[in-house]
């Protein structure tokens, strides 16, 4: 009698799937798919896959093999790598050369700066490299400002391109001399007597010129209050216009709004010109690209903080910008040459390869998931997250995705359930897109790696489905 039992029990696990791999053909969670059917999506249109990091196989998976995009949810891709291949305590530096003599304040040559890709070099941070080079007695520069952008080799950029929208910061390219993002704050500030408005721009670099047309209203202050307002950007030489026109209501007090309307170059031009007047020196020069020359000496730099709060950042806040610096970084690291997107997906496909992370489908194309063609499937990043959560860098990876109703891109989402606070997950949104991939803490104590994908036109009425996986996760009924 045993021996039949035996053969039986052979055959089973001879049939039976193989670890890690999620089963397409397996259902829905019953909560998950009831939300969609409500809400029009199709369940072809979803993926899932809820796994306990210590578990061979999924606790439950759907089409969890196929190829979608994951918007933003790529960039666990890009700061998984980051952290393990270049450490949590890595930073960029950015620095300051004179290329002729130094005598009495007056620099008889140029003034390099140098980037070396830091994704948060910020306002504060250039106006502080300049007071370094104020304290060391420069006060004016005889020659150009220079500027050394060649640790990224990059492709042209066309802000417009994704979705048309070419002043929004998140559109904005990477450069190895990116400075506070490549965006102004515009300032908008009401005031009753006059029936105007005031707008102010911070940083205000001299070759921008702001013409501000925008009329007060009595409307009511929205959310989307800046709608009411036209932004017109026209060229000319090194400079630019931005004319303001519509309306802003009283109703809203002071309001700002981000924008990005100079190139880098420009950009940091007229940054400087503004900073280096206010802090008393002179600068009559031009401004020009070019690299550190031979015997240049080093008289300032900045260094950000370190990898593992700048990851925290690009998570938390899915920001776009620093998680394309982060991407081109590692092609640059590992090549030792000014590097593009290529070098970049190279070195993040040979160590995935060196993990045994196999994924074929797996198209990546610049790293932050701003991208119509970045596809991965549902179970390629549960092994991603399962092997994140071996890794010693698990703590500053898990640290940087937002926590469910507290903060982040999830600040807002499950306040009062019981999720809150015991979900780390990354969110991903575009335009026919919504995603979401992290880690549950359950009621049992017991962590579990959770993934959800939409593909389809009406992906944005997915919310309720993806709150109804982290729930069941949470409750152990999925």
């Amino acid at each position: 009698m045993r021996r039949p039992c035996l053969f039986f029990l052979l055959l089973a696990l001879l049939l039976a799937p193989l670890p890690g791999r999620a089963q397409s053909d397996e259902r829905l969670p019953a909560p998950v798919a009831r939300v969609l059917k409500a809400a029009g999506v199709p369940a072809s249109a979803v993926a899932v896959l809820v796994q306990d990091v210590d578990a061979r196989m999924p606790r439950a998976s759907f089409n969890a093999d196929r190829p979608m995009n994951p918007a933003s949810v790529m960039k666990l891709v890009t700061t998984y790598a980051a952290l393990e291949l270049l450490g949590p305590a890595y930073t960029w530096k950015t620095e300051a050369y004179a290329s002729g003599p130094l005598k009495d304040g007056v620099l008889e040559g140029d003034l390099v700066l140098k980037g070396g890709g830091d994704p948060k070099l910020g306002f504060e941070q250039f106006w502080l490299l300049l007071r370094q080079l104020r304290a060391k007695g420069l006060r004016e520069i005889r020659g150009d400002l220079v500027l050394d952008r060649g640790r990224f080799a990059l492709e042209p950029h066309d802000p417009a391109h994704f979705d048309n929208e070419p002043l929004r910061p998140y559109n904005v390219g990477p450069d190895a001399l990116l400075l506070n993002y490549k965006s102004i704050r515009l300032g908008f500030v009401p005031d009753a007597e006059t029936r105007g408005v005031a707008v102010y721009a911070e940083p205000s670099p001299a070759q921008l010129d702001i013409v501000n047309l925008v009329k007060l209203t009595d409307a009511a202050c929205g959310n989307a209050w800046y709608e009411g307002i036209r932004m017109d950007l026209a060229h000319a030489g090194a400079g630019a216009r931005l004319v303001l026109t519509g309306s802003y209501p009283a109703a809203c007090g002071e309001k700002s709004r981000h924008v990005a309307v100079l190139d880098h170059p420009q950009f940091i031009a007229g940054v400087f010109r503004q900073l280096w007047r206010e802090l008393g020196g002179q600068f009559p020069g031009g401004v020009r690209e070019g690299a550190v020359p031979p015997g240049a000496r080093l008289l300032a730099h900045s260094e950000s903080p370190a990898l593992a709060e700048v990851v925290r950042e690009i998570n938390k806040f899915s920001n776009n910008v620093m998680a394309r610096q982060l991407w081109l970084t590692l092609g640059a690291e590992a090549a030792q040459r000014p590097a593009g997107s290529a070098d970049a997906e190279g070195t993040v496909r040979d160590w995935l390869a060196r993990k045994a992370l196999r994924m074929p489908e797996l198209s990546i194309e610049n790293g932050a998931g701003l991208s119509r063609s970045d596809r991965i499937s549902a179970d390629s990043l549960a092994r991603l997250l399962l092997s994140a959560w071996a890794s010693p860098v698990m703590p500053e990876f898990i640290a940087s995705l937002p926590l469910a109703g507290i903060d982040g891109t999830m600040k807002k989402r499950l306040n009062g359930s019981g999720v809150a606070g015991q979900a780390h997950v990354k969110t991903g949104y575009l335009d026919g897109v919504r995603a979401l991939a992290g880690y549950v803490l359950d009621r049992r104590g017991k962590r579990a790696v959770v993934v959800f994908l939409a593909n389809h036109p009406n992906a944005a009425a997915t919310k309720a489905a993806q709150e109804a996986l982290l729930d069941c996760a949470f409750a152990r009924s999925c």
